[in-house]
C-alpha cells in the first residue's frame, strides 16, 4: 500500500482518521493508530511483521535494561547488545545477498531472501531511540507496545522521514488535541501537495526517465544486460542526457513527495515530524546538497558516527578517515549492492574535492556553483539508478559520445518537445519559487484587506481538494505509481 494509491486515499487513510476523531482518550488513539500501522505494514510484507515487532521488542527491553543497570560496563554492555542484534538483523535480510557471492556460490536460503519493506528506516530509529536512553537524551519508555508504535507508525515506518524517539515522544505519548483545527487544515494541504507533486510531476518524470534510461524492471533483469548495454551505447547523447535529468527530477519530486504526505498526514494528529528536504538542487556545493538532501539521514550518520568518530576536530587524515566511513555507510545504506557504495564514495571525493580546491575558486562566483552541482549530482544519479557499473558506465560515457553514438535522434526530439513543457515545470517545483510566490501572494492579500477567512478557504479547502481530484484523476487507470525509496 502506498500514499498514492487508490485505496489508501479511500478506504484506509479515511477510516483510520475516523476511528481516530472517535476516540476520547490517548490511549484508545494511539491504539488506532498502532493497529491501524501494524495492518498497513503487514499489507505489504505480511512475513515480516514479526520481524518488525520483534526487534522493537528487544530494543524496548535493551532500553529498560540500560536505564537500570547500576554501572557503566552495564549500561555499555546492553547498548552493544542491542547495536549488535539491530545490524546483524539489517546485514542479514539486506546485505547477505551481496556479500555472500564473495565466497562462492550463495546457498538457495540466501538468494530467496526478499527485502523487509522499510527496514532501513525503522532498524535507524530503533538505535538512536536505545542509543538516546543511554545517552541520557531520553527516558526509556515503560511499555512496549509504545516502542512499537514509534517503530511502526505508519505516516513515516516505510520510507521516513527518520524520526528520532527523543523528538516525537513528548508529542506521541503526551495528551493532545485529537484533531487541533490549525494543524488538521495544515495538514491537509501539505498532504495534498506531496500527493500531486507525486502523481502529476515525479510519476509522469519517472515515465520519461524509465524509456530513455531503462526502467527497474529491465536494469534488475541480468539476462537482458548485453540487450541493455547495446541499447545505452546506441542511444543518442541527447536521449540520455534528457533520460538522467528526467530521473534527476524524478528522484527528488517523488522522496519529497513521500515526505510532505509523511509529515502533513503527521500534523493532521498533531504530530510534528521533522522536515527531510529544503530545495537541495539551488545548492553550490555537494556538501551544502547533502545538508538539504534526506536531511534526517543526513543527521542520524553526524550524530551517530560523524560525531562519535571525531568529526572535524581532529588532524585532518582522521577527518578524511572519518567523511569516508559515513559516506562508505551512506551508500550502503541505499541498497545491497557495490555500485551504492560507489555511489556514496562518489560524494565522499566531490566533498574532498570542494573542501581543498574547489571551494577556493567558487567562493567568488555564482552560478558557476550551481551549475557544477546539478552536472555532478545528474552523473550521481546515473549512478544510483543503473545499480550495474557497465550499465553506469555504458549511459555515462553514452553521455559523451564515448561509442560514437548520434548527438540526436528523432525518438530523443521528439520526446523532449513533448515534455519540454513538462520539464521546465518540474524544475521550478524543485526550487523555492512557488512557495515564495505564495508568500507574497498572502501578504498582498492582507495588505489589500481581503478577508482572512476567503484565503482560508481558498488555501485550505478549495486548493486541497482541486489537487485531490487532479491526483484523483491521474490514478485512476494509471498503473506507473513506484515510490523509489521503498527499496531502501
Amino acid at each position: 500500500m502506498v500514499f498514492s494509491g487508490l485505496i489508501f486515499l479511500y478506504a484506509f487513510f479515511p477510516l483510520c482518521m475516523l476511528a481516530y476523531a472517535l476516540c476520547r482518550t490517548l490511549r484508545a488513539r494511539n491504539t488506532v493508530l498502532l493497529v491501524f500501522s501494524l495492518f498497513f505494514y503487514a499489507w505489504g510484507e505480511p512475513k515480516y511483521l514479526l520481524l518488525l515487532a520483534s526487534m522493537a521488542f528487544f530494543d524496548w527491553f535493551a532500553a529498560l535494561r540500560i536505564a537500570r543497570a547500576e554501572s557503566r560496563g552495564g549500561k555499555k554492555a546492553w547498548l552493544a547488545a542491542a547495536c549488535t542484534v539491530n545490524l546483524l538483523l539489517i546485514g542479514f535480510f539486506k546485505y547477505s545477498g551481496m556479500i555472500a557471492p564473495l565466497f562462492g556460490e550463495p546457498p538457495a536460503f540466501i538468494r530467496n531472501i526478499s527485502l523487509p519493506i522499510g527496514i532501513s528506516f525503522y532498524t535507524f530509529q530503533l538505535l538512536s531511540y536505545v542509543v538516546d536512553v543511554y545517552r541520557g537524551d531520553a527516558e526509556p519508555q515503560e511499555r512496549y507496545r509504545n516502542v512499537l508504535l514509534y517503530a511502526a507508525l505508519f505516516h513515516q515506518c516505510i520510507a521516513g522521514p527518520i524520526v528520532r524517539y527523543k523528538t516525537i515522544a513528548g508529542e506521541l505519548f503526551s495528551e493532545r488535541d485529537p484533531l487541533s483545527g490549525t494543524d488538521l487544515a495544515d495538514g491537509i494541504g501539505r498532504f495534498c501537495v506531496g500527493l500531486a507533486k507525486k502523481t502529476l510531476l515525479a510519476n509522469a518524470c519517472g515515465a520519461l526517465a524509465s524509456s530513455l534510461l531503462l526502467s527497474d524492471a529491465a536494469i534488475a533483469d541480468k539476462s537482458l544486460l548485453a540487450a541493455n548495454l547495446a541499447a545505452l551505447q546506441g542511444s543518442s547523447v541527447l536521449g540520455l542526457w534528457l533520460g538522467s535529468i528526467a530521473f534527476s527530477l524524478q528522484i527528488y519530486l517523488d522522496f519529497s513527495a513521500y515526505s510532505d504526505m509523511a509529515v502533513g498526514m503527521g500534523r493532521m494528529i498533531g504530530l510534528h515530524f521533522p522536515e527531510n528536504f529544503n530545495y537541495p538542487y539551488v545548492s553550490r556545493s555537494a556538501a551544502e546538497f547533502w545538508r538539504r538532501w534526506h536531511i534526517t539521514l543526513g543527521t542520524f550518520f553526524r550524530d551517530y558516527v560523524y560525531i562519535p568518530l571525531g568529526g572535524n576536530r581532529c588532524p585532518t587524515a582522521r577527518w578524511i578517515f572519518n567523511i569516508f566511513v559515513v559516506w562508505a555507510l551512506t551508500g550502503l545504506w541505499h541498497g545491497a549492492s557495490w555500485s551504492f557504495v560507489v555511489w556514496g564514495l562518489y560524494y565522499f571525493a566531490l566533498l574532498l574535492l570542494e573542501k581543498f580546491v574547489l571551494n577556493r575558486l567558487f567562493r567568488r562566483l555564482r552560478v558557476l556553483p550551481h551549475l557544477y552541482l546539478l552536472f555532478a549530482v545528474n552523473l550521481g544519479w546515473v549512478l544510483f539508478h543503473l545499480t550495474d557499473f557497465s550499465l553506469a558506465r555504458a549511459a555515462i560515457g553514452g553521455m559523451f559520445g564515448a561509442y560514437g553514438n548520434p548527438l540526436t535522434d528523432f525518438r530523443a526530439v521528439t520526446l523532449l518537445k513533448n515534455n519540454v513543457f513538462l520539464l521546465l515545470f518540474c524544475a521550478l517545483a524543485c526550487t523555492p519559487l512557488f512557495r515564495d510566490l505564495f508568500r507574497r501572494l498572502r501578504a498582498r492579500c492582507a495588505a489589500g484587506g481581503i478577508s482572512e477567512t476567503l484565503f482560508f478557504a481558498l488555501e485550505h479547502v478549495a486548493a486541497p481538494a482541486a489537487l485531490l481530484l487532479l491526483s484523483t484523476a491521474a490514478l485512476v487507470g494509471n498503473t506507473y505509481n513506484p515510490f523509489l525509496y521503498f527499496q531502501f
